[in-house]
C-alpha cells in the first residue's frame, strides 16, 4: 500500500493524528473521523497491511481487552520534509571536509539566513500572534506544529516532524541551528526542551515572554 499526503484520506489523517500522538484507539479515530467503528477497522487494516501501523494488545481492569494503534518507522518517513538530495551531499561532505568547529560556524551562518525569509511571514507584534505565524510559515514547508502557552509566562512551540531528520541524525548541531533561527525570527529567548532525535514524539521549542532585553545584553 502506497499513497500521497492526501490531507483528506482518512489513512493520512490517520497518520497524521499519530505522528502528533504516541498512540490512538479505535474510539480516538470515529471521534476523528467522525465514521463506524467498522470503517476505522477497515482504514487500520489497511494501513497495517502496509507496513504503516503497529498494534498491541491493552488490558484495563475487566472486561475485553482493546488494541492500541501506534505509527511506524515507514509511516513517519511518509512525514520527513526532504531535503534537496544535492544540498544533503554537499553537506554531508563538507562536514568531513571542514571540520566540526567550521561547521559549526556555517550552521549558523546558515540559521540567520533562514531566519531573513522567515522573518517577512512573521511581523506581528504580540508574541504569541508571531509564534503562530512561525508555524504558519513552517506548515508550508511541511512541518506538523502546534502553539500552546506554557507555564511562567512561556509559549510552547511543537514540531512533530524533522525537517533535516536525515542530517540531524548524524549532526546535532542542525537542533542547535534551528533553535537559534528561531531565536532570531521570534526575537525573545528560545529553550529547546524535548528533541525527536532523543526519541521524542516532537521537538519542543518554550519562548520565554519578556526575555528580548536579556538576549539583547548577551550579544
Amino acid at each position: 500500500m502506497s499513497f500521497g499526503p492526501d490531507p483528506n484520506s482518512p489513512a493520512w489523517q490517520i497518520l497524521e493524528y499519530l505522528q502528533r500522538n504516541a498512540s490512538a484507539t479505535i474510539k480516538d479515530l470515529e471521534l476523528l473521523l467522525g465514521v463506524t467503528p467498522t470503517a476505522v477497522r477497515q482504514h487500520l487494516n489497511h494501513l497495517q497491511a502496509g507496513g504503516y501501523l503497529d498494534r498491541r494488545e491493552e488490558r484495563a481492569g475487566v472486561g475485553r481487552p482493546h488494541f492500541i494503534y501506534a505509527a511506524t518507522d515507514a509511516a513517519r518517513e511518509l512525514f520527513a520534509c526532504r531535503c534537496d538530495v544535492l544540498a544533503l551531499t554537499m553537506l554531508q561532505e563538507m562536514s568531513e571536509l571542514v571540520g566540526e568547529e567550521l561547521m559549526g560556524a556555517l550552521l549558523k551562518r546558515v540559521g540567520a539566513r533562514l531566519a531573513e525569509g522567515y522573518s517577512e511571514s512573521v511581523k506581528a507584534p504580540d508574541l504569541h500572534n508571531r509564534v503562530q505565524e512561525m508555524a504558519g510559515a513552517l506548515g508550508q514547508q511541511g512541518v506538523l506544529t502546534d502553539v500552546s502557552k506554557g507555564e511562567s509566562n512561556t509559549i510552547a512551540l511543537k514540531m512533530y516532524n524533522c525537517p533535516y531528520h536525515e542530517l540531524a541524525i548524524e549532526h546535532r548541531e542542525l537542533c542547535e541551528m534551528d533553535q537559534q533561527m528561531l531565536q532570531q525570527v521570534l526575537g525573545e529567548e528560545v529553550l529547546l526542551d524535548d528533541c525527536i532525535m532523543d526519541g521524542h514524539g516532537s521537538c519542543s521549542f518554550v519562548i520565554r515572554k519578556g526575555s528580548r532585553a536579556t538576549l539583547e545584553l548577551e550579544t
